[in-house]
């Protein structure tokens, strides 16, 4: 394959149009194909070793992690698509849960939320390229790392060759690649890259690793399946696995980082060593023939069951790593980024692993509630700019860095990266992490005055704050125009027909200089210094509250240069007005978000989110001849500055009364959600523990037969045992060792005695707990209840580990004075197992309560009477023909002792049409007791509208507030809450404090969003 060269890259990048450019260079888009051993298979998406192309056009692909199974609301894919092309992105990295679509093996369903076609058809809307990221293994924080708990009984190791685990992906495979192949970019689709499984990078020492039969495998079920857009992989860690010139090598090779880890519980310690010094080098030892490509970069942290919480996390991973760490990456020349995460979500319905609780915030910079007010938005989104009207950038050749070279200061380190003209300089502390502020000049070479020292402008220097990084540029082409330097970062620019605006911007109080080789110099707005000289003109000016503005330029077509400090930066942006088309975007100052901007003749249409009364400034982009405004359809009335042409307006804020209920004083039906304990029960049609071995190759029996619950098909949730056995009157003890994950818990009665719990904390993943048994008459016949809550199955990162095979549920019993035969087992968890009797809302949202079996969490449980049921059933006598208990509820009530209570109402929210009120559940945490396992004990689940949107855990935390959003929750109508209250102590428990919480009130052009439609109350054949 013939390479373009570094000139003919440039020449071809100082053009916006994409066809003059290809024709100025003189390339067929074929020319950059990567040839693999099955040959090209398409010519849309190619590459060469510094980018992709996509329709030939050099493509920096800038990408942010999002779930759609952790946001279940396909009305509000679009939400989260335009909040990130908001940010400058152009991508969407996404995976997809293999555990969610085949629950049973053999059949694999990807309807309702679980069907991809809205999410892909919304990316398509927005202008959002998509990163398919199927697995089959995943890890994601997922329950057992996207693997159905099925595999368990599949008797071949994970993630390898072996025939058995090969056969056992080939259905999902099959189906999840034609998903993808039809959305693929050469069918219309948004899909440009496709990654086979994940972070296949670390094996134990008896594995043959990496397995080249065994990737092979996996591509062949893609390619098979229809996708022929390049394959990308995702070491964990730049080791080179699967690179080209490797055996069984991906078509791009790329990796993952996470410099700073989890330790959200120290935020502000950055540790020594930690920023990546040496990745460009190993790219150009591993694959200099493809892009430098980093499918996974830290955006923020998961936090497990004990943590501190995002908050914490929010610091750790902040707008100072950001600048830090991500220019860092830049100066490797990074041309395919993805950031993990860059949306969370929510870990609803069980599908996250035990390592965490329910919120998968994530700390991202679009908080778990869909809001961007975080700082690192704002901080993204002039990263994200900034390179997105930097062509150049994709062919600058990085350099080795330098303490000495290029400052004054040899405190600072700084890289280089360059092509025949341009220059970036990419600076920061020599020891990353100092807290420290140094004053410093950069020496620089121009082709206007040769190597000069700036800023020129006597007494004053440049100033790098602790954890800061900066950009700054010479021989910089803004369109007809060259930005000789610039020490003052810059957001973004555009070339109207009438004028070009640039905005540049520094931080709070450091004095910038830039020149441009322009002459004519008019100050417009503050105080600057400045120099005109030889056709040059130099502006000196201080980053503060007070912008500075000057029109450059003589004629008719002028250059205006914002120049702004960082924080006045955060409030401006650069829309597109189509689609994956930057040719004329829209640059205005406004508030908290803007969506979208439209042009049609003299009107120009703007969309977004305020949450106050918002002045807007719309700096370029409007028609010249502009005679309507309107923001999210409404006409607002503008002013246009005789100076620069801006157009300025407000745009009003009027919330709406909003009517939330109180909780505690909604009418509350009860019933008791562990009637297993009555003497009266029938467990007939519970499991029987019958299977005298296991399929489970990872941990031999400890027990008579198999208590292991995905042994019998359950997987999720709560899970229940019931053991009989004819007592001898010698019973004193019993012991019990229970797996249910990080911060799982059990407790245990016999008949209907409590016998005492294991309380759970957050490191705890298994359990050995020995009861003292009441006195027991020689001859009696006894029930052992035990109650384990599981927590989720554990992720398969290391190969040959086999570690998502621990089992959940009893590992191992002992009564005393007894041979363990002598105890008859059965077991239940969600009603079915496999054959989950809720298919909307997929495998894993039920676990094993007797309410939860019953259907009874699932909207219109309330509003059909126990003697209507029996007659429509003609008298049928289901133990779910409950008799329901009034009830002032969870806060008010609880109950009076050890159990598990069941707590249903009703109420109406009415939010008008236009406004989005991310609301939360939220709890009183006054006895959160912390990872230490202290304060009382007790465990609750969240239903919303039949969606198991939230786990507390009173002891352990930290988790108190759980987002639920619209189209979940109805805006406008009635809804259904549910909650399940676990006391795990031998005294009454009530929860401390319930609220629905209002987080937001944003007017919006969200749009409208549908209540996800769900399976409603039904008397359930075959409950017990």
């Amino acid at each position: 394959m013939r390479r373009i060269s570094k000139l003919a890259g440039a020449i071809a990048l100082s053009c916006f149009a994409v066809q003059t450019c290809a024709k100025a260079v003189g390339y067929s888009p074929k020319e950059w194909i990567r040839t693999s051993k099955r040959g090209p298979l398409q010519d849309i998406v190619t590459w060469d070793e510094d980018s992709l192309f996509v329709n030939g056009e050099r493509l920096l692909l800038y990408s942010g992690e999002v779930h759609p199974y952790r946001l279940p609301v396909p009305d509000l894919h679009r939400d989260i698509f335009q909040k990130i092309k908001a940010l400058g992105y152009n991508g969407v990295s996404f995976y997809v849960d293999w555990a969610l679509l085949e629950g049973k093996p053999g059949t694999y369903r990807a309807d309702g939320v679980f069907d991809l076609k809205p999410f892909f058809d919304a990316a398509s809307e927005v202008g959002i390229y998509l990163i398919a990221r199927p697995g089959p293994y995943i890890n994601a924080e997922v329950s057992g790392g996207g693997f159905p708990g099925w595999l368990q009984r599949v008797n071949g190791t994970l993630r390898t060759k072996s025939p058995e685990f090969l056969k056992a992906t080939d259905l999902y495979m099959a189906s999840i690649g034609k998903t993808i192949a039809d959305a693929q970019i050469t069918n219309g689709g948004p899909i440009i890259l496709v990654q086979p499984e994940n972070e296949y990078t670390q094996a134990t020492s008896d594995q043959v690793f990496p397995d080249p039969d065994y990737m092979e495998y996996i591509y062949k079920q893609l390619r098979d399946a229809g996708v022929v857009v390049p394959l990308i992989s995702n070491d964990a860690s730049p080791k080179g696995h699967n690179a080209p010139g490797q055996p069984a090598p991906v078509d791009i090779y790329g990796h993952d980082g996470y410099p700073l880890g989890f330790d959200c519980a120290n935020p502000a310690v950055w540790p020594d060593k930690a920023l990546p010094a040496n990745w460009r080098q190993l790219h150009e030892q591993q694959s200099p023939s493809t892009p430098y490509s980093i499918l996974e970069f830290q955006g923020g942290s998961f936090d497990p069951w004990g943590g501190p919480g995002f908050d914490k996390c929010e610091v750790l991973v902040s707008s100072e790593f950001q600048r830090v760490f991500y220019k860092n990456l830049y100066s490797f020349g990074v041309t395919i980024l993805n950031l993990y995460m860059t949306f969370g979500g929510t870990n609803w319905g069980n599908l996250g692993h035990p390592g965490g609780y329910t919120s998968y915030d994530y700390a991202a910079v679009i908080r778990e509630d869909r809001r961007v007010d975080r700082e690192k938005y704002s901080e993204q989104k002039l990263q994200a700019n900034f390179l997105k009207v930097s062509p150049q950038y994709l062919t600058l050749t990085p350099g080795n860095s330098s303490n000495n070279l290029w400052t004054t200061s040899t405190d600072l380190t700084v890289t280089v990266a360059a092509n025949e003209s341009t220059r970036f300089y990419y600076v920061r502390h020599a020891k990353y992490n100092t807290l420290d502020s140094t004053k410093y000049k950069l020496t620089i070479p121009t082709t206007a005055f040769g190597n000069i020292t700036v800023p020129q402008i006597a007494n004053t220097s440049l100033t790098l704050s602790g954890r800061d990084s900066k950009i700054h540029v010479s021989n910089y082409d803004i369109g007809q125009a060259t930005l000789v330097y610039s020490t003052a970062e810059i957001f973004t620019w555009h070339k109207y027909e009438d004028k070009t605006v640039l905005v540049l911007y520094g931080g709070p109080g450091e004095t910038h200089e830039f020149v441009l080789a322009v002459t004519g110099l008019e100050v417009l707005e503050g105080e600057v210094q400045s120099i005109a000289t030889r056709g040059y003109t130099l502006v000196n000016f201080e980053a503060n509250e007070k912008r500075k503005v000057v029109k450059v330029g003589v004629g008719s077509n002028f250059i205006y240069v914002y120049m702004l400090d960082r924080n006045s930066a955060y409030n401006h942006w650069s829309i597109d007005t189509a689609p994956h088309d930057s040719s004329h975007a829209v640059i205005l100052k406004a508030g908290y978000l803007m969506r979208t901007a439209k042009i049609d003749g003299n009107t120009l249409s703007l969309t977004g989110d305020v949450n106050a009364t918002t002045p807007i400034e719309i700096l370029g982009g409007a028609p010249s001849s502009l005679s309507t405004l309107t923001f999210n359809k409404r006409p607002l009335p503008f002013q246009t500055s005789n100076q620069t042409g801006a157009i300025t307006a407000t745009i009003p804020y009027n919330p709406p009364e909003l009517s939330i209920p109180n909780l505690s004083t909604l009418q509350w039906h009860y019933l008791d959600s562990l009637p297993e304990l009555l003497p009266t029960y029938n467990s007939t049609r519970w499991t029987s523990a019958s299977h005298p071995k296991t399929p489970n190759t990872h941990r031999p029996l400890t027990t008579p037969t198999s208590l292991y619950a995905s042994d019998y098909g359950y997987h999720t949730g709560a899970l229940l045992y019931s053991g009989t056995f004819t007592s001898t009157g010698n019973e004193t003890t019993l012991s019990l060792s229970t797996s249910g994950g990080s911060a799982f818990a059990h407790s245990a009665w016999l008949d209907d005695h409590f016998l005492g719990s294991f309380r759970g904390y957050d490191a705890a993943t298994t359990a050995n707990s020995t009861f003292t048994l009441p006195a027991l008459a020689k001859g009696s016949q006894h029930v052992i209840t035990v109650l384990i809550d599981t927590m989720g199955l554990d992720e398969n990162w290391t190969i040959g580990t086999e570690q998502m095979k621990n089992p959940r549920g009893i590992l191992d019993y002992r009564l005393s004075g007894r041979d363990q035969r002598d105890v008859a087992w059965k077991l239940t968890g969600n009603l079915g197992g496999e054959d989950y009797a809720d298919v909307s809302r997929g495998p894993l949202n039920e676990g094993g309560l007797f309410a939860e079996r019953c259907g009874l969490h699932l909207p219109g449980a309330l509003s059909t009477t126990t003697s209507s049921r029996r007659s429509r059933e003609g008298g049928s006598s289901s133990p779910c023909n409950v008799e329901w208990k009034a009830s002032k509820g969870p806060v008010l009530d609880g109950l009076t002792g050890p159990g598990v209570g069941f707590f249903a109402a009703e109420f109406e929210l009415r939010v008008p049409e236009g406004w989005d009120v991310p609301m939360s559940f939220t709890f009183d945490n006054s006895t959160l007791g912390g990872g230490g396992g202290g304060g009382e004990a007790y465990r609750v689940q969240l239903y919303v509208n039949g969606w198991q949107y939230g786990k507390y855990v009173s002891n352990v935390g930290p988790q108190t507030k759980f987002p639920v959003p619209r189209g979940i929750l109805d805006y406008d109508g009635t809804n259904y809450l549910a909650v399940t209250l676990w006391g795990l102590d031998d005294k009454p428990v009530k929860v401390r404090g319930l609220e629905l919480t209002v987080d937001g009130v944003v007017w919006s052009a969200v749009g409208e969003v549908g209540v996800v439609d769900g399976e409603r109350f039904k008397v359930r054949e075959g409950a017990y």
